[in-house]
């Protein structure tokens, strides 16, 4: 008998394409685009080390997907691209001043909204939920349980996955 956990994934689906939708519809009217936001939101948090390739597998998005979004985050003046130090065929991506207001908006709202929705859940049940969720995605994101093609699970300890979080 089915116990409801089948829709778990596209409840968690549906969830956040309403919440990012939302924080998107709030953050138009600063001339940000949902793959702006999110693009300045993980180099904010991730620090001026980070790759075109690493920004792209936190974003979520394909690398030529990305360099689109850099290209017009440069000539907004929010961000510079660098070659590494480790690697000059990979760029870097550098916060530039600019950038500090337009991501304190970013926050904020975030922040704002954030509120909004949570507002009347018990901090109890935010707890709870939080635990179950970090539960569900480090196992999704571990390399020792693979989904193969066929639909059945094996054990691999080198499956490449890596974990991609928005925190």
């Amino acid at each position: 008998m089915p116990d409801g956990s089948e829709k778990l994934g596209f409840l968690l689906h549906e969830t956040a394409r309403a919440w990012r939708t939302k924080l998107d519809q709030r953050l138009k009217p600063l001339g940000l685009s949902m793959g702006k936001w999110t693009t300045l939101a993980h180099l904010a948090r991730g620090g001026d080390k980070l790759t075109q390739n690493e920004i792209a597998a936190r974003v979520g998005v394909e690398e030529p997907t990305l360099v689109g979004i850099l290209d017009r985050l440069q000539q907004d003046g929010w961000i510079m691209r660098k070659s590494s130090n480790e690697d000059r065929r990979c760029k870097t991506v550098h916060l530039q001043p600019r950038a500090a207001s337009v991501l304190e908006d970013i926050f904020d709202t975030a922040r704002t909204l954030r509120q909004e929705l949570l507002a009347e859940i018990p901090k109890q049940d935010l707890e709870t939920c939080m635990r179950v969720l970090e539960n569900i995605r480090d196992r999704a994101d571990s390399p020792a349980l693979h989904r193969v093609h066929n639909g059945t699970e094996r054990r691999n300890g080198n499956s490449g996955l890596t974990r991609t979080q928005l925190s």
